[in-house]
């Protein structure tokens, strides 16, 4: 039966593909397609495993000294019966040899589908029982995790050609890490039960320009693995099992969205002016080194924002040291052939997390908590390695130190001390960086704008972050899906310290840019013009869509009309002067 599901849109395109269905305890374990034939050695990988674990129990079982508790010896026994059931493993071997899931993802398939038959048991001993079934196949996970064979090498990496039919990934919610892990696979979009527009999952899957729509409230659960779907990342919109009239359409729209792509491509090396000859600066955002060389082939005369974070997450093994963080800094830099890159310092913490293998992957994960600056300064020695590499790629090109999340003036003069002290420490060593590196501030806290005299006082330029600034003056966590529908960046409060910021910089001749999603949205490009914004930062597939908007606008007619728009409270009365200012 064909039925629509509505979530929030957040990447734009269509996808059509079938339902790769993820569990949350799927996602603590690597969870990848295997190659064609190799589904009897990963069928073996499971039996041994159990195998493994039936012997591990037999030795507890037997080792057990006389004075033992008799429920522990009833504990290993009721263990040892669920492990003996064929049943645990029947359905985790059928989709190795049918659907190619590999051991530890085919495994926990069948237990979130075993916990939620359980769930729905009245009884309390019946339901109880969940826990030992849950302890049982967590014993058989590690098993699988000591087997080094299977663990996600480069040489397992599949390409797009060896899954066959395009896979959309249903899940309940997906970690940024777990998004960058899907990179090399050829699944064609994503849908999850939880998400907000702004949160850094979202901007990943921007980032891969693939078609997804989050916060599709229960759709893991009314979704099954295999069923037909259409993404719909325009209006955020899920379609399952959709017959053949609705495929055709959809296939239109993909058709149609391919050749408006074309078109778009012509204005690449067109040069970014208003019809009001009003000059605009596009740059780019971008989470890995790589993403540089496209953001140069679409016409970024910058980087605006490279979030360096994503050097530090998802890693098996400790932090990059200096050497490591140098070369990716450096490589973006050559890449961009001269051009400005603004590298942030790491900004973790919320939903942000380091990587499991280090020893500080434990960061907070509140969005008011231990994050961005305030993490760094605490953390001295791993900061002043971030800001020697970036110093040491800056003798190559224009890399430049941009700070994130500031608001205390002692932050800003500890932060300040350390770049000078990292600059010593370079000098002693006889290493080159450009002393005179040009250092910004993001403006993503209220207090920074309400006394952003201080920051263009001691910075050389700033970046205005939206979605931090949305969330902090609406106080709305970004990532929470219960208060995600309030997250409004056409709110006056929000709109007015636009303006104050964007004037008190101009007015004061250092650069101001956004780099949060609002500049990269389309429908929001001649406000944030009527607003004075000369300089927009986003990710690089939307540079195109923006410089339409662009070309389109007269900025002496937008500003002309921005003053109702900043003075309408009322909602009707804003609604107006926005359709006048747009129109």
């Amino acid at each position: 039966m064909t039925f629509a599901l509505h979530g929030i849109a957040v990447s734009k395109g269509i996808a059509i593909g079938k339902a790769v269905l993820i569990s949350r305890a799927a996602l603590e374990v690597s969870h990848y397609l295997i190659e064609a034939g190799k589904e009897d050695a990963e069928a073996k990988k499971l039996l041994d495993a159990f195998e493994q674990v039936r012997l591990e129990l037999a030795q507890l079982r037997q080792g057990l000294p006389k004075d033992a508790p008799q429920e522990m010896a009833a504990f290993l026994d009721v263990h040892g019966m669920i492990l003996a059931d064929p049943a645990l493993a029947e359905k985790p071997l059928k989709l190795i040899r049918t659907q190619r899931l590999n051991a530890a993802w085919a495994l926990t398939t069948e237990l979130n589908d075993l916990l939620e038959q359980f769930s729905e048991i009245e009884d309390a001993y019946l339901k109880e029982r969940a826990n030992d079934i849950r302890q049982v196949a967590e014993r058989v996970l590690k098993a699988l995790n000591a087997q080094k064979k299977d663990a996600l090498s480069d040489s397992e990496l599949l390409s797009p050609s060896d899954v066959g039919v395009d896979a959309i990934i249903v899940a309940h919610d997906i970690a940024p890490h777990d998004m960058l892990r899907f990179k090399e696979h050829a699944f064609t979009g994503f849908v999850t039960d939880l998400g907000g527009k702004t949160s850094h999952t979202a901007i990943v899957a921007r980032s891969m320009e693939i078609p997804a729509v989050v916060g599709v409230r229960h759709a893991s659960e009314m979704i099954r693995h295999g069923d037909w779907l259409v993404i719909d990342g325009e209006h955020g919109v899920v379609v399952v099992a959709p017959d053949e009239q609705l495929l055709s359409e959809y296939r239109l729209l993909q058709e149609q969205a391919t050749q408006e792509t074309r078109k778009l491509q012509e204005l690449k090396h067109s040069r970014t002016s208003t019809v009001d000859h009003v000059a605009i600066e596009l740059l780019a955002n971008i989470e890995l080194p790589e993403d540089a060389t496209q953001a140069v082939e679409l016409g970024a005369i910058g980087v605006g924002l490279f979030r360096s974070e994503f050097l530090f997450m998802d890693r098996k093994q400790a932090l990059p040291d200096e050497e490591q963080q140098y070369q990716e800094y450096r490589r973006v830099v050559d890449l961009m052939h001269g051009l400005p890159v603004n590298i942030r310092t790491i900004d973790v913490g919320a939903d942000k997390a380091l990587g499991s293998g280090s020893d500080l992957s434990e960061t907070g994960t509140s969005p008011l908590g231990l994050r961005a600056i305030r993490w760094s300064l605490t953390e001295p020695e791993i900061f002043l390695t971030q800001l020697r590499a970036i110093l040491r790629a800056s003798a190559h090109g224009q890399a430049r130190i941009m700070i994130p999340m500031l608001a205390h003036v002692k932050e800003i003069d500890e932060t300040l001390r350390l770049i000078e002290k990292a600059k010593q420490q370079l000098h002693q060593r006889g290493q080159a960086f450009n002393p005179n590196i040009q250092v910004g501030a993001m403006i993503e806290i209220p207090a920074a704008a309400l006394v952003l005299p201080l920051f263009i006082n001691r910075f050389d330029f700033l970046s205005i972050g939206t979605n931090d600034l949305i969330q902090y003056t609406l106080a709305i966590d970004r990532a929470d899906h219960a208060v995600a529908h309030l997250y409004d960046p056409y709110h006056p409060a929000i709109l007015n310290l636009l303006f104050s910021i964007i004037d008190q910089a101009k007015r004061a001749n250092i650069p101001v840019a956004v780099c949060g999603e609002m500049a990269g949205d389309p429908s929001m490009t001649r406000l944030l013009l009527g607003l004075g914004l000369t300089d927009f930062s986003m990710h690089f597939s939307q540079l195109l869509l923006v410089k339409r908007e662009i070309l389109k606008a007269d900025v002496s007619l937008l500003r002309s009309r921005i003053g109702a728009v900043l003075k309408a409270i009322e909602p009707a009365e804003q609604a107006e002067a926005l359709e006048k200012l747009l129109s």
